[in-house]
Formats: structure tokens, C-alpha cells, sequence
């Protein structure tokens, strides 16, 4: 396994499950690591690594979100690895893209979660981008809700601080309120 996998390997190995989602995701994302070079690009049109952030104000009564074009819902922020294997620099470079803060303080350094999320087909740049896995780690991070905040349009068309207590009125992924999100607001 060559060194940048196998840090994110070790990174993987160490995170300690707080739920059964979170123990089989982990297990299905070593032994893809170990088993694919190229996890790391969406060249893999079965499964690639991504890193989401979930952002809190100081309060962390509210989520920094974004309104997602793709899922037509209020969303994390995230996005693919692109062949960087610190997922937390990639979680950091896309809230920044997404959100247009671009000041945040990291709460943990390593994962606050990690889920294995399904993607339908969808056409993306005027290509075709079969179903597939992103195997995705979640980072902890705070922000300002005072910052400036700027839509990136070719992703989403709004960004906004969510109370925690909305969020099941304003999500439309009922899998990703209950699975992932209510996991994130019960730890934060």
C-alpha cells in the first residue's frame, strides 16, 4: 500500500465506532482501501473517499448549510478527495468553497463520524456519472455565524445558518437526517 494510503488507513483504523452504521462502514471502507490504488479519485466509478464538515456556531445550537443543487436539499458541506489523502484538509477546502467563510476552527482533528453514502446517477457537466459509493469521513469544525457567506452556483444555491431544531423541516434526505445527521447533532 503506498504511504498516503496508509496513513488514511491508520486514520480509518483508529477511529473508534460510536454506533453499529459506523462499525460495518468501517470495515467496508479498510478493506476497500486495501483493495483499490485509485480510492482516492472518482476515477473509481464504484466508490472514492470524500470528507464532509459539519460546522457549528459557538452556540452549536446552529449548523452552517448548504442548499445542494445535486440532492435538492439544505446539506453539509463536502466533497470528493481528489487524490489528497488528508481528509481533513479536503473537509476545510471545501467548506471554504461552498460556504465562502474562510476562517474556521478544527473542534477535532480527526473524524467526528465516518458513513458509506449512496450516489444515483446524475448527469454533471453535461456527463454521465454512474451510481456509486462515497465512502466519507465527517471533521468537527466551528465558524463564525457573523462571517460573510457566498453561494458557490455550479453546487448550490443558498448557504445558510440552521437552527439544530429545523433541520428536520428543512433536510429532504430522510436517510441522511436520521442516519447521519441526527448522529452528528446527538455528538455535538
Amino acid at each position: 500500500m503506498n504511504p498516503k494510503l496508509s496513513n488514511l488507513c491508520s486514520v480509518i483504523t483508529d477511529f473508534v465506532p460510536g454506533c453499529e452504521q459506523e462499525a460495518r462502514d468501517r470495515e467496508v471502507m479498510l478493506r476497500f482501501l486495501q483493495e483499490n490504488d485509485n480510492c482516492l479519485v472518482r476515477e473509481n466509478l464504484t466508490a472514492h473517499f470524500t470528507a464532509s464538515s459539519w460546522i457549528v456556531n459557538d452556540g452549536g445550537d446552529k449548523v452552517l448549510m448548504v442548499y445542494h443543487n445535486l440532492y435538492d436539499s439544505w446539506a453539509w458541506t463536502g466533497g470528493h478527495a481528489d487524490g489528497e489523502a488528508d481528509l481533513l484538509s479536503v473537509a476545510i477546502r471545501e467548506a471554504k468553497e461552498e460556504t465562502g467563510v474562510q476562517d474556521f476552527k478544527v473542534l477535532r482533528r480527526v473524524p467526528f463520524s465516518l458513513e458509506i453514502i449512496t450516489v444515483d446517477g446524475h448527469e454533471k457537466r453535461g456527463d454521465y456519472v454512474p451510481s456509486h459509493l462515497h465512502l466519507n469521513l465527517t471533521y468537527l469544525l466551528q465558524a463564525d455565524e457573523n462571517a460573510p457567506l457566498s453561494v458557490k452556483a455550479d453546487e448550490n444555491s443558498g448557504v445558510q445558518w440552521i437552527p439544530v431544531s429545523q433541520l428536520a423541516q428543512r433536510v429532504s434526505e430522510p436517510w441522511m437526517l436520521k442516519r447521519v445527521y441526527g448522529k452528528l447533532i446527538s455528538r455535538a
